[in-house]
């Protein structure tokens, strides 16, 4: 399984993407003539370089590096010293290509970035979760050419959909060669593959850590803004990977790239939101300049929706592509998002008042109900269509319409039902102990997405804490118990048919 290959460019002199002018993918002796060797740090030495240049995670969420090594390093002395790495290299966002341009094409980097980390936490050894057949060969390839030294690196193939990225989900790929979200708010840190502590980050986050190592913080702090340094890898109209440093104008990252802001630009991916044409203009490649207009990165997607192409249209053909990335699991996610894409169909089909009202009905009961986050970077992302092209849907919903065709700019890759070729990790399975949950002050009743069929019981037993929503699932996925209904709690919690409900302390 493969599929698109980016274009590739820079601004300024690339670090990441480094040599691959000159060469199609580097090997081992390639990176080495090219970035030199490896320097050895401790975990404190590790966590202050991250500190140093506020290294963050770059697949979506932004996290702090530093912490998460921290919060590795403290649970694993906790738990015998025993910890695991994870590198995601799943990238079931068909407007990324970021990551699988470097597992593709400069495989070491990666590797050295993680093997950084677990070297400095003395781990099991590190585990790279893939999607696509040809970034296997690519990264398995790499494996072989370092040999036997050095923690041990394993690559485990996983489907190719959009949730496999989530850190629960990956991690229980890996572990039990099922990838569905966990629904527990277990930070991985504390207990991921197989119950052990595990640092869990993105692909170019690594990079960018074996990057770092070598330069160190001072000169790699010599690009990009004083508060945001560093380069950064976006996937500009889901083709073209850019490395650029932070603080670049918008306007001439688009411009490299011999394209236009047009109508306005989807910032984020498919989770997040569209600016627009006069925000785009005074946009530029960091946090600050774009938390501004209610936007981020997120995994350095960069979509500009030109004038010739339908915006209606095109958020219909991703609200249902990403309906139909849902794990299955929870009714927000099955029910909820294709019946959210039913109705941006239903508005651009011309359904009336009555279908826009339905589409901002729909986005509510879906938002923070979910076992991940799917659902609401989903209603996340046609909330922000509706806000940012008011007149467009209007026009449809009325049947006027806009007269263009849909031109496909939001790229969308075809469903798969490839089956993962996976190898256990000693200790880890269906078999492995979970660990229990932090504790709370206060009792709350909790509902496990990933195991509640929507039978509407617990509501009966319980109506005082329990809604329903109009799919009929619980409207929450917590809520709080007072203490004259406890044990009305526990008997939904006995006597719910799935085995979705527990009280939490």
């Amino acid at each position: 399984m493969s599929g698109p290959v980016a274009s590739l460019a820079s601004v300024g002199p690339p670090r990441l993407l480094a040599g691959l002018h000159e060469v199609a993918r580097l090997d081992r002796v390639a990176h080495l003539t090219q970035h030199g060797s490896l320097p050895r740090l401790r975990a404190q030495e590790v966590v202050d370089l991250a500190e140093n240049i506020d290294l963050r995670g770059r697949g979506g969420a932004g996290f702090p590096f530093a912490r998460k090594m921290r919060a590795v390093v403290d649970s694993a002395r906790r738990r015998g010293g025993r910890s695991v790495v994870v590198v995601n290299g799943s990238e079931g966002e068909p407007s990324c290509l970021k990551d699988t341009a470097l597992l593709l094409q400069a495989p070491h980097l990666v590797i050295d970035g993680a093997v950084l980390a677990a070297t400095a936490l003395d781990s099991e050894g590190v585990w790279i979760g893939v999607t696509r057949g040809d970034v296997q060969r690519s990264v398995q390839a790499a494996v072989d050419e370092r040999g036997p030294t050095g923690p041990r690196v394993r690559v485990a193939m996983l489907p190719e959909r959009f949730v496999t990225g989530e850190s629960s989900s990956m991690i229980n790929g890996i572990g039990t060669g099922t990838t569905l979200p966990s629904g527990r708010k277990v930070r991985s840190s504390d207990s991921g593959l197989g119950g052990l502590p595990t640092l869990f980050s993105n692909t170019e986050t690594f990079a960018q850590l074996a990057v770092a190592a070598r330069l160190g913080a001072l000169e790699y702090r010599s690009a990009g803004l004083p508060a945001e340094p560093g380069t950064m890898l976006l996937t500009v109209a889901g083709s073209v990977v850019v490395e650029t440093p932070t603080g670049v104008p918008l306007p001439y990252v688009l411009q490299l790239c011999g394209l236009e802001i047009g109508q306005g630009v989807l910032i984020g991916g498919y989770h997040g939101t569209f600016v627009g044409p006069e925000a785009a203009w005074a946009a530029t490649i960091s946090r600050e300049s774009l938390a501004a207009f209610d936007a981020v990165l997120g995994a350095g997607a960069v979509l500009p929706i030109p004038e010739n192409t339908c915006p209606v249209g095109e958020t219909a053909r991703v609200a249902r592509w990403m309906a139909g990335e849902t794990a299955g699991q929870c009714g927000p996610c099955f029910l909820g998002l294709p019946s959210l894409a039913d109705a941006v169909d239903e508005v651009a089909a011309g359904g009336g008042m009555a279908a826009l009202d339905a589409v901002r009905f729909r986005i509510e009961t879906v938002t923070k109900r979910g076992a991940c986050s799917h659902p609401d970077g989903t209603s996340r992302f046609v909330k922000s269509a509706l806000e940012s092209f008011p007149e467009e849907f209007n026009d449809h919903a009325l049947g006027r319409g806009c007269g263009r065709p849909v031109a496909g700019v939001l790229p969308l890759m075809p469903e798969t039902d490839s089956l993962p070729v996976l190898a256990l990790p000693p200790g880890s399975g269906a078999a492995a102990q979970r660990k229990r949950e932090p504790a709370e002050k206060k009792e709350k009743l909790l509902v496990d997405w990933t195991l509640c069929q929507g039978h509407g019981l617990c509501a009966d037993i319980v109506p005082d804490v329990v809604r329903l929503g109009p799919d009929g699932y619980p409207s929450k996925a917590t809520y709080s118990v007072p203490g004259e209904v406890r044990q009305q709690a526990l008997r939904a919690v006995r006597r719910c048919p799935a085995l979705a409900l527990r009280i939490q302390n």
